[in-house]
């Protein structure tokens, strides 16, 4: 196996480097408070639409929609040095769950032109509309439902948890067509934009970070016309077959996030170790510190490279459905404990707001439940060894 990096792919790390020190950085200071968790939405927009006029925001669609066809393990990469920076914004120089979706690749052509490639240069934003208060890792049970009449689809039923939903320009909703079949045929994919009657933003849901709140999407009776069937009429039920197919960039990008938090995390417990002094000497001098210190390289390194293999294997056309739970719930659960053991080497301080830890703290906590709990992924990993 070759495991170097193409020089490419370092010059594309180096030049979003750059972008996040001349850019970011200085936007962060003028508009941010480093003790609150709140991100101006606007902001966060601008983010976006300057990260896609430079290249980075969208880089792994096709070059015809406005992207860039850089292959996943680039893109794994520009993940990684984002959320590695220590930058909040840079979160936003690549697309999150208001971005492009890959399941929009099945749409139809004038569907990609429409929806798509707005995306891609983040002139619009969108929310992915699936979980439900009943249905959420068993998802091809899905309550809310679609009913045909004449030339529309009448869509009913309440979504939750769902990121961007209230800013989204359109929602990419998960509806049961046919109940019975579930996932084999009898779930579609609709693009429902944002001010198409019978569609509302219900109550905000907030977590453990007071930042921006996930929405629940109420739909009563909300008209759909058939030409929004992601792909076209023809490709009725064949919503939840178009999400799967596209679940392992998820979850590798899932995964190159929590690398990068990982590496920042290291990156200043290592710094702090060296520098503070305890005892007439420097902290890392003490075992029990450096045993905090080396188990976090040992599982960042481990995460790192299995994720580049990962994505390698994926650019090759390889099937990574294995390969993809594993690299989630391994780095999932890697940042969390890297993130709790350098609070742990930085003592009271690592607690006290003041420092960025402890937001990250509360942040990582998400990430070994979406794009499937640690449990589904454990599930999942069982399945393709047969049990």
């Amino acid at each position: 196996m070759d495991l170097s990096i193409p020089e490419e792919y370092r010059q594309l790390q180096a030049d979003l480097g750059s972008f996040i020190d001349r850019e970011l950085r200085p936007l962060e200071e003028e508009h941010l408070d480093p003790e609150e968790d709140e991100i101006p939405v606007e902001l966060a927009h601008r983010v976006r639409r300057r990260a896609a006029e430079l290249g980075f925001y969208a880089a792994d669609f096709p070059e015809d929609l406005g992207g860039s066809g850089l292959p996943a393990l680039g893109m794994v990469l520009l993940r990684e040095t984002a959320w590695s920076s220590g930058s909040r914004l840079a979160a936003f120089a690549t697309y999150g769950p208001e971005g492009p979706t890959g399941v929009l690749l099945a749409g139809t052509d004038e569907q990609k032109k429409r929806y798509l490639t707005p995306l891609i240069t983040a002139e619009k934003s969108m929310c992915f509309a699936l979980t439900e208060p009943h249905a959420g890792s068993d998802a091809q049970n899905i309550k809310t439902r679609a009913r045909k009449d004449g030339e529309e689809w009448v869509l009913n039923g309440t979504k939750h948890f769902i990121t961007n939903g209230k800013h989204a320009d359109f929602a990419l909703v998960f509806a049961a067509n046919d109940p019975e079949k579930k996932a084999q045929g009898g779930i579609t994919a609709f693009i429902v934009e944002k001010d198409t009657p019978g569609f509302a933003v219900g109550r905000a849901q907030r977590g453990m970070v007071d930042g921006e709140a996930q929405f629940e999407l109420v739909f009563d009776d909300c008209r759909v016309p058939e030409e929004n069937v992601l792909g076209g009429p023809e490709n009725v039920g064949m919503g939840f077959y178009a999400a799967m197919q596209f679940l392992a960039m998820g979850r590798l990008s899932i995964a190159a996030m929590c690398n990068g938090i990982a590496q920042f995390a290291f990156d200043a417990g290592l710094r702090y170790a060296k520098d503070r002094e305890a005892f007439d000497r420097p902290i890392g001098k003490n075992q029990y510190v450096q045993g905090h210190i080396v188990e976090s390289l040992i599982r960042l390194k481990a995460a790192k490279l299995m994720t580049y293999e990962c994505a390698w294997k994926y650019d090759q056309g390889d099937p990574v459905v294995q390969e993809s739970s594993i690299v989630k719930l391994y780095a999932s659960e890697m940042v969390n404990d890297v993130v709790d053991r350098m609070i742990q080497v930085h003592g009271g301080m690592g607690w006290m707001r003041e420092l960025p830890l402890e937001r990250l703290y509360r942040f990582v906590r998400i990430f070994t439940l979406v794009e499937g709990t640690s449990e589904i992924q454990r599930y999942i990993i069982a399945k393709t060894l047969g049990l």
